[in-house]
């Protein structure tokens, strides 16, 4: 998983929204800690957050699941635009075979040691496409399906219906972006130990790449009872 912080707004954009309320504009000191107190005072601590709503930021997420995406698509105050399988899935008619014709049982049967498997080169090629669970039996299932994938678009199967048999585990990328007020959210909510372990990863990576001077606005939004 990769994460790049592309765009952020400033927090003196916030500050000067803060302050049109008030018109204390003489009060502002550029964006430094004046304005810092007043942006975490008003939006955290008073609980206007709509004020927050001025900072924005836009992300490249890149290496996740669309198991992962489909929990993105429930935090509705974000705009994602996402990378089409539609035209991307003539990447596996390049490929090789994934499995050499074995069965999940036999790929159980051939690989039995975890490290084996994920250092293998033959098996390792999958990882361009594929999230790794850790489960033996889950990712051999994803290999699988992701050699039958590449079966039908050999057999000339348009990629609008071969998608279809794309496994979970798939991996994605999207452009991403969202107000601080809506990943205050999302942050508080994915960080927790009961957020699929992927997101928690993706919450985690999304608050480190944030400015450092932004990120005392999301101190109290990260958990850590991971």
């Amino acid at each position: 998983m990769k994460v790049d912080l592309l765009q952020h707004s400033s927090l003196e954009v916030c500050a000067h929204a803060i302050r049109t309320c008030w018109q204390s504009f003489d009060k502002s000191d550029d964006g430094g800690e004046k304005d810092k107190d007043l942006i975490n005072r008003v939006g955290n601590k008073f609980k206007h957050a709509s004020t927050l709503e001025h900072l924005s930021y836009t992300f490249y997420i890149a290496g996740v699941s669309r198991a992962l995406l489909q929990e993105l698509a429930r935090h509705r105050m974000a705009s994602p635009s996402v990378k089409s399988t539609r035209y991307t899935l003539k990447e596996l008619k390049e490929e090789t075979s994934f499995t050499d014709g074995a069965s999940m049982v036999e790929l159980k049967e051939k690989y039995t040691n975890p490290e084996e498997v994920y250092t293998d080169k033959h098996m390792s090629r999958a990882a361009k496409y594929l999230v790794w669970t850790g489960v033996l039996g889950v990712d051999f299932a994803s290999i699988v399906a992701l050699e039958n994938l590449r079966l039908m678009l050999l057999d000339g199967v348009a990629n609008d219906k071969a998608k279809y048999c794309l496994p979970e585990s798939y991996k994605t990328e999207l452009t991403w972006s969202i107000n601080a007020r809506s990943l205050q959210n999302f942050i508080s909510l994915r960080s927790s130990k009961s957020a699929l372990w992927e997101i928690r990863d993706l919450a985690k990576l999304l608050f480190d790449s944030l400015p450092q001077d932004h990120q005392y606005l999301f101190d109290d939004c990260i958990l850590s009872d991971n």
